[in-house]
């Protein structure tokens, strides 16, 4: 297994409550930082209901690997960003045994 390739820069950002001031909360996404990444698709499909249709891309984006604990290291529940484009991470695992990579199973929405 070779290296990956990284060679975008992504945004890794998390979500935080904010109070709306009237009780309730707002979710407000803060940027933890840019990785740099090799993203690949895994599958897409279409999806359809009664307002829409949605695009929706699986992706596999492998990052450098960081500590547990450590804000570089992404979560699931998390965000990247690439400009307009947003991929929430659904899952993420070690990419090598020696722990000097991760994999962070992705998605991508779109409406058609």
């Amino acid at each position: 297994m070779g290296a990956p390739h990284l060679n975008r820069a992504l945004v890794l950002e998390a979500s935080e409550r904010v109070a709306d001031g009237a009780g309730g909360f707002s979710e407000s996404w803060v940027q933890l930082g840019t990785l740099w990444a090799e993203v690949t698709t895994r599958s897409g499909r279409e999806a359809r209901d009664v307002v829409s249709a949605v695009s929706a891309v699986m992706l596999r984006i492998v990052v450098r690997g960081a500590p547990v604990g450590s804000a570089a290291r992404p979560l699931a529940g998390q965000r990247f960003r690439e400009g307009t484009r947003i991929f929430a991470i659904e899952a993420v695992s070690e990419w090598d045994p020696a722990g000097r990579y991760l994999v962070c199973f992705a998605k991508e929405e779109v409406a058609t």
